[in-house]
């Protein structure tokens, strides 16, 4: 069987899956598994990036998503009036920039001072100083915002035009957020790779971990920036609201035309439009992707995940070329990242979970193929399915095994609350059969 054969077969089988869902579940929780399915295959993308084309291994991906969720309440949300009238957030942006001119004088110093006691005292006068500036002028801030009606804002909020009254009018800066979640998904990492890069592979690995637990600590604790734990709700949509469809005579008729219920209608199309908004974005990367892998710059990253001793005897900035590519990986999972935060409809940084962003999402690089940016793709797709669908099949499976049994049986409650548990074993138990029988993925690197 030719390799276009095979890929057709299996991505012909996610098809039969997704319609199969429409048939037999319904036709919501079809095209929801596709939008996450889409998102799935784009965090693999840029996670594939990082490992495929230079074997990075990078498991902070959840704090780059986190950081692009972040980038959407920011860009497309009203500002909250009462922080800036307080003075509040002025506060806040000063007190960062004086943060920010700290840490570049202590590096200038670093460089431009020559080695002594001299440099040392001058850089811990210049960092504590800065400090206890920076929380002098940053927590008066951070409680004039905070205390601004906390029950419904209590934050900057965001930078939306449309401001408090008709913010929701404008959607399209949602769109802009997710190019806004892939800049600050990008700068984060530079400044984590010119710090952890050097790194050997494991020791990477701790420190980007750390780091995301960091980022969703930051995003947790501190409500001035997007409400903490108290969420963030009611983000404005690139597509239309339900209800404004349901209105629409031109709509209802349609929908009665088609003999189909309005509200199923209105719930389909509005998912369906994000479907096609990340459709698009999808094949965009995709096609970015394959281009870089297979110009010079790709064939040279190759070399270096392959051999980094001998590429940097023929004369290429090893440490720079993983910087790059670890940017441009960050920056795919932070444009995932705003698009999961649209689709939700708020940001929860509670759930953020290593196992939901970071294990899963290395387990679809690795089924699909890693190196490979259409089995990246597949893989996104296949174990996103099988996440969302193994779960009911479970306990259905679990229902006929114990069919048998009394209902006061022990035996037969404790298997039925195991269902629960199939998630993770599925996905070990897929994990090793490909490991076993494709040890380099679905569709692996040529």
């Amino acid at each position: 069987m030719s390799d276009t054969m095979k890929n057709t077969l299996l991505f012909g089988l996610v098809a039969v899956l997704i319609l199969g869902t429409g048939f037999v579940q319904s036709w919501n929780v079809a095209v929801l598994i596709l939008n996450m399915g889409l998102i799935s295959a784009i965090m693999a993308l840029g996670v594939n990036l990082q490992w495929g084309f230079a074997g990075l291994f990078n498991v902070g991906v959840m704090g780059f998503v986190a950081l692009g969720g972040l980038a959407v309440v920011l860009t497309s949300m009203p500002p909250s009036p009462g922080a800036w009238a307080a003075g509040g957030a002025w506060r806040i942006i000063l007190a960062l920039g004086l943060g920010a001119a700290t840490v570049i004088a202590a590096v200038m110093i670093n460089k431009r001072m020559p080695k002594g006691r001299a440099r040392l005292i001058t850089m811990l006068v210049v960092l504590v100083g800065g400090f206890f500036l920076y929380r002098a002028v940053f927590d008066p801030g951070v409680a004039f915002v905070e205390a601004i009606t906390p029950a419904a804002t209590g934050n900057i909020g965001g930078i939306n035009p449309g401001g408090v009254e008709n913010f929701k009018a404008h959607g399209y800066m949602t769109l802009v957020g997710w190019g806004f979640g892939g800049v600050l998904a990008a700068g984060a990492a530079w400044l984590i790779g010119k710090t952890a890069l050097g790194l050997r592979s494991d020791y990477l690995a701790i420190a980007t971990l750390g780091i995301a637990e960091i980022i969703i600590a930051v995003m947790k604790n501190e409500d001035w920036l997007a409400r903490g734990v108290k969420n963030v709700i009611g983000l404005p949509r690139p597509v239309p609201y339900e209800i404004d469809l349901q209105e629409s005579p031109s709509f209802i008729a349609r929908a009665e035309g088609l003999g189909i219920d309005v509200a199923t209608a209105s719930s389909l199309t509005v998912k369906l439009g994000y479907s096609l908004l990340f459709a698009a974005v999808l094949i965009l990367i995709f096609v970015a992707a394959q281009l870089a892998l297979k110009s010079p710059w790709g064939r040279m990253m190759r070399a270096i995940r392959d051999n980094e001793v001998a590429a940097e005897a023929m004369g290429k900035d090893v440490t720079r070329r993983h910087l790059q590519i670890f940017v441009l990986g960050s920056a795919v999972c932070g444009i995932a990242g705003a698009m999961l935060t649209t689709l939700d409809g708020q940001l929860t940084p509670g759930t953020y979970q290593p196992l939901r962003f970071t294990f899963l999402i290395w387990v679809m690089v690795i089924v699909g193929g890693s190196g490979n940016n259409l089995g990246a793709v597949l893989g996104g797709f296949i174990i996103w399915f099988f996440w969302v669908q193994v779960e009911p099949i479970g306990l259905w499976l679990m229902q006929v095994i114990t069919a048998g049994l009394d209902d006061g049986s022990a035996l037969k409650s404790h298997l039925i609350d195991s269902a629960a548990h199939m998630r993770l074993l599925t996905m070990g138990v897929i994990l090793l059969l490909v490991l076993r029988f494709s040890p380099r993925g679905l569709i692996p690197e040529k």
